[in-house]
């Protein structure tokens, strides 16, 4: 839950209690959320929720998704000094580590969207933050991949080598999954992309291949098995997700979203 995720997080801040408090009365004040560099807002959801814990108000000036320049004022928050002082910091930390993610998601997004592939997020992330990141890859233009092993079954490498027959697996697995779980077999060659198709996998994951490669499954997808989905995944990065696009694949996955984002700039001003 949200709620219980933003408590914890402001008690690890606060501990027994701000000590600035201790010294002078509280007055009522009025802090600005300042962009000091570009990028993408994500996390207004849990700020809100902290908002409505610590009896805080938070007038937004930008939303869930949209993007802010050098200079705008993301958000105004008015309350009495102890309470804004004390969740400064928490705040801050919750709207510059979604609002980062969702940053280098956009700048991907933007790179694909004229092919109309789908962008990816992966399990790559940080214990115990996953529903918070991939909100925040949501927020920047994504769609999530699975949440956890319940989600779909996936079958990567380290499982393939397990299996003995891929394709009376997934026979198997059809009578004992969720009727409306997919199937994915993540394929690290063409042989195995083909065994994947003919085995009945709803997906199929085309991992650390190139473009070329890529395309040439694409290719044989499309003239034998047009229904099944085709993901790319494997060391993509800025540079060259644009190629992988190009190569007719439906989706991209890419952990370095979440993993590769590097902390942008804001800054709280009282006013």
């Amino acid at each position: 839950m949200i709620e219980q995720f933003v408590k914890d997080t402001l008690a690890e801040d606060v501990g027994r209690g701000d000590l600035y408090a201790l010294v002078e009365p509280s007055v009522e004040t009025k802090a600005d959320i300042i962009a000091k560099s570009d990028g993408v807002v994500a996390g207004v959801k849990y700020i809100d929720a902290l908002a409505k814990l610590e009896n805080f108000e938070v007038i937004w000036g930008k939303e869930d998704g949209e993007s802010f320049e050098v200079g705008d004022i993301i958000a105004i928050v008015k309350g009495d000094s102890h309470t804004v002082l004390k969740i400064e910091r928490t705040l801050l930390n919750m709207l510059l580590h979604a609002s980062s993610i969702a940053t280098l998601t956009n700048k991907y997004v933007k790179i694909i969207k004229p092919y109309g592939v789908k962008l990816l997020d992966t399990r790559k992330t940080r214990p115990m933050l996953r529903k918070f990141e991939k909100y925040a890859t949501r927020c920047g233009g994504a769609v999530n991949h699975r949440m956890g092993l319940d989600d779909s079954l996936m079958i990567k490498d380290t499982h393939y080598k397990t299996i003995k027959d891929l394709k009376s697996y997934i026979e198997k697995a059809r009578l004992q999954i969720p009727f409306t779980s997919k199937i994915e077999v993540e394929a690290e060659t063409f042989e195995i992309a083909k065994e994947a198709f003919e085995a009945g996998a709803d997906i199929v994951m085309c991992d650390n291949m190139t473009p070329s490669q890529i395309a040439e499954i694409v290719k044989y997808r499309d003239e034998n098995y047009p229904h099944v989905l085709l993901e790319a995944s494997g060391n993509i990065s800025l540079e060259t997700i644009e190629s992988y696009a190009k190569s007719g694949v439906d989706a991209i996955s890419s952990g370095s979203l979440i993993h590769q984002a590097n902390w942008i700039d804001l800054s709280m001003k009282m006013s």
